[in-house]
């Protein structure tokens, strides 16, 4: 039987990962540049279509900060979580490296990791699911949280994620047309 510590450790967990994923979706909907602003980041990201993705990217994060603060749903909110964090950094964050301070990945490394981490732990008798009875915890929740979110996050960049060619990529592409 799980002790009180680890009970504890969810509850911390939770408290400090699902309320930073709820303010980051606040943010792109009520920051400074609002949800014109964010439409117009993954406009430049590639994600089409912009308004749409900004949207649901935004609703997506503040259901699963709302999710994982609560401890309601276990392993879904989890999930929701890891698949925001994929889809970052493969359009955003890709290509720049380790240190976020240098737009890389390390933000979103430990965000997607701490989900799935959390899913593994399950969300403790401190929460909704443990009021309910609903306790999920173990490699199971913590596999399906990693894999629903990444099969997601691939399927809609698969669908949606057409980001603009690079010079050096236009400049192959027009000397292979010239050399035909």
């Amino acid at each position: 039987m799980k002790g009180r510590g680890h009970d504890v450790a969810a509850l911390v967990l939770r408290a400090t990962l699902g309320p930073m994923l709820f303010a980051h979706g606040w943010n792109k909907v009520a920051g400074p540049g609002g949800l014109k602003g964010t439409t117009g980041w993954f406009e430049a990201l590639g994600l089409k279509p912009a308004e749409v993705h900004a949207r649901m990217a935004a609703g997506t994060e503040m259901a699963a900060g709302v999710g994982i603060a609560l401890g309601a749903a276990s392993p879904l909110p989890a999930a929701a979580a890891v698949g925001l964090m994929t889809v970052a950094a493969r359009t955003d964050h890709r290509g720049k490296g380790f240190f976020v301070f240098k737009g890389g990945w390390e933000y979103v490394g430990v965000v997607g990791g701490a989900a799935v981490a959390l899913a593994a732990l399950g969300n403790g008798r401190y929460s909704l699911d443990g009021l309910l009875r609903h306790q999920r915890g173990g490699s199971g929740p913590a596999l399906l949280a990693a894999g629903l979110g990444t099969a997601s996050a691939a399927a809609l960049l698969a669908v949606c994620y057409q980001p603009a060619k690079q010079s050096d990529e236009k400049e192959t592409e027009t000397e292979t047309e010239t050399d035909q």
